[in-house]
């Protein structure tokens, strides 16, 4: 049960990825034309498998800026001992380099589909490669939230305390007289009847 709710989790995940950055992330194929329209919803574009390997490849190439854009990062934030922003890049680019070494393994397997003329399967592996590529980009706008140490508040700050009503003054309060100490001597801890 736990297995197919994750496994349905991951599917949501990828296709919600996919389709859901909207005309902000839509590139063209060439002929001018979004890949995703003003609604947000895929349109279908129709590859030759070529095309999907080349555009694989353009992919692979913007998600290695991507990493190489969060690494320096990552460096800067140790370099300044950014504990919070260390670990939030750290988290990033290790999702990042997950994602890379995955749709490495893809392109491969889709330059063997393109070698073979499986268009089924190129069409498949350009998918999940389409897939990670926009998971890619959603990292990279992930670490380009990732807040530090020096985002904090600049400049004065000022602190106003008022009360409503009345508190009562001294001669409106009661004293109590303390009570007397009176201790008694300790009973034999080791006295035993």
């Amino acid at each position: 049960m736990l297995r197919k709710k994750a496994v349905a989790f991951w599917i949501l995940g990828a296709f919600v990825a996919f389709v859901g950055h909207g005309v902000a992330t839509a590139e063209d194929n060439g002929t001018g034309e979004p890949l995703i329209d003003a609604t947000g919803a895929a349109k279908t574009v129709s590859l030759a498998p070529k095309e999907q390997l080349e555009q694989a490849n353009t992919f692979v190439a913007a998600m290695e800026r991507i990493r190489d854009t969060v690494s320096r990062e990552l460096s800067e934030a140790r370099n300044k001992k950014d504990v919070v922003k260390t670990l939030c890049l750290d988290d990033k680019l290790n999702q990042l380099d997950v994602a890379l070494r995955k749709v490495l393994d893809r392109v491969k397997a889709l330059q063997v589909a393109v070698e073979r003329g499986d268009s089924e399967l190129s069409g498949h592996e350009y998918t999940i490669i389409s897939v990670l590529h926009q998971r890619a980009l959603q990292l990279d706008a992930e670490a380009r939230q990732c807040i530090g140490k020096e985002i904090v508040a600049v400049g004065d700050s000022d602190t106003k305390l008022e009360i409503e009503g009345d508190l009562p003054g001294e001669e409106q309060t009661t004293t109590f007289p303390t009570p007397p100490l009176i201790t008694e001597p300790p009973t034999c801890a080791s006295c035993f009847e």
